[in-house]
């Protein structure tokens, strides 16, 4: 039986066009990201299993590709229920690989502690367009840090990146989990049912507020708080003094501290962001993670389903491995659908020096040979890109697929003469 030469289900293989594109994207990542402090760092591809379903995923912990255990370990005969079976599983994503990351370490790192991390992470998700199994996540979180100046470090460093890749004019949505309390609270819903709420008001943007009335209506909540629900979406401006109105109705459900907190967010981003693209406060913006406290945030870009980036405050998360609460806030951009944009587009590498092909015709003698070899030496040890490479003989094929290839210069050898 032959074996199979198609990549599993939800990967694939990345050819050289676009290898040079995500190298550079990762380039930009590391020295913007580095240029604000960020301290690059790496864990393991596996986690604990115990982790891994803490009830801090959400809905990605029931997509966990798990791991059995092994050697003496692994005994299916005895085996009863799972746990039996399996004590660890690929990462999901990146922040609970942190937060184990920065429990184990903190004596060892600064204080807050700025961390940039980009790995492969694993989901036994439905692969479509800009969705795989595996793919790469790229985050930066400051842990230590209960102040609004991680928010707007988070935003105005992820922006920067965008920017310095050529995105303009997307959109950066923001609110606070706070405020999603505060609204469902004024309204009189239990807090015992804000999970199921959130939940159908995170549907807005496919179903209309329509479809969240109806969806409140069928799960047993009273109309007359849906309507007066619904009716603070209606009213609220989606600026920083949007945020301030808001928290001035909901102060006897809410901080107005949490409100003033997230408008000087905005406010601050505003001023002092270089980059072309608009910061809009969404009160209907949930992010599916339970593990988020606070400030939430989600980039939007025009023509792209879903979402480009996203994170949020979770200050809960640490204490899980600690038995001590510490701030974290974090901000990951979708590596993969950056890409996928870019490809799309036709991006190309800006800025790289001519690349230069030397076709070398069959048979040619050694001398020919060693001088070229020698001269490609030469332009490479001053920083130059040389391919040296058999002449085919279909030789304008070969030239227009270098070509696609970013080659710009071709020198060809003959056995009797340079040409």
């Amino acid at each position: 039986m032959a074996l199979k030469k198609k990549p599993v289900t939800g990967m694939k293989d990345i050819l050289p066009a676009e290898m040079q594109v995500r190298e550079y994207v990762m380039n930009q990542i590391r020295e913007t990201y580095g240029g604000f402090g960020f301290h690059s760092i790496e864990t393991p591809c596996v986690e604990h299993i115990e982790n891994l379903t803490s009830k801090q995923g959400g809905d990605n912990e029931k997509l966990i590709f798990k791991i059995m255990k092994r050697g003496e370990k692994l005994n299916l005969e005895s085996a009863q229920a799972e746990n039996d079976l399996v004590d660890s599983g690929l990462r999901y994503d990146l922040t609970v690989p942190l937060s184990r990351y920065y429990s184990n370490n903190a004596a060892s790192l600064p204080a807050p502690f700025k961390s940039l991390q980009m790995g492969s992470v694993w989901r036994a998700d439905r692969p479509q367009k800009g969705r795989f199994r595996q793919f790469v996540q790229c985050d930066i979180d400051i842990l230590g840090d209960s102040t609004r100046l991680a928010e707007t470090e988070l935003i105005l460093a992820t922006t920067t990146l965008l920017g310095k890749i050529g995105f303009k004019g997307y959109t950066v949505r923001i609110n606070d989990r706070n405020i999603l309390k505060g609204m469902a609270a004024f309204c009189g819903f239990p807090e015992e049912a804000y999970d199921q709420v959130f939940i159908i008001l995170d549907k807005m943007d496919k179903i209309g507020s329509d479809g969240v009335a109806r969806e409140l209506a069928e799960a047993g909540y009273d109309q007359d708080k849906i309507n007066k629900y619904l009716s603070l979406f209606e009213t609220v401006a989606p600026d920083a003094s949007g945020v301030r109105s808001l928290g001035e109705a909901l102060k006897d459900s809410m901080d107005q501290q949490q409100a003033e907190n997230l408008a000087a967010i905005m406010d601050s981003v505003s001023q002092i962001s270089t980059s072309q693209f608009h910061i809009v406060f969404d009160p209907t913006l949930v992010r599916g993670m339970s593990y988020y406290t606070g400030t939430i945030f989600e980039i939007q870009v025009d023509g792209f389903p879903g979402s480009v980036g996203g994170g949020g405050r979770y200050d809960k998360m640490i204490g899980k491995f600690t038995g001590m609460d510490t701030p974290a806030c974090g901000f990951s951009i979708g590596f993969e659908r950056i890409i996928t944009i870019l490809m799309d587009e036709g991006f190309t590498v800006p800025g790289k020096e001519d690349k230069v092909a030397f076709l070398i015709e069959k048979g040619v003698s050694d001398e020919v040979l060693n001088g070229a070899m020698k001269e490609a030496m030469e332009k490479r040890a001053k920083g130059g890109t040389v391919l040296v490479s058999q002449m085919n003989k279909n030789k304008k094929f070969q030239k227009d697929s270098l070509q696609k290839e970013g080659y710009t210069q071709f020198k060809e050898f003959y056995k009797d003469a340079l040409k």
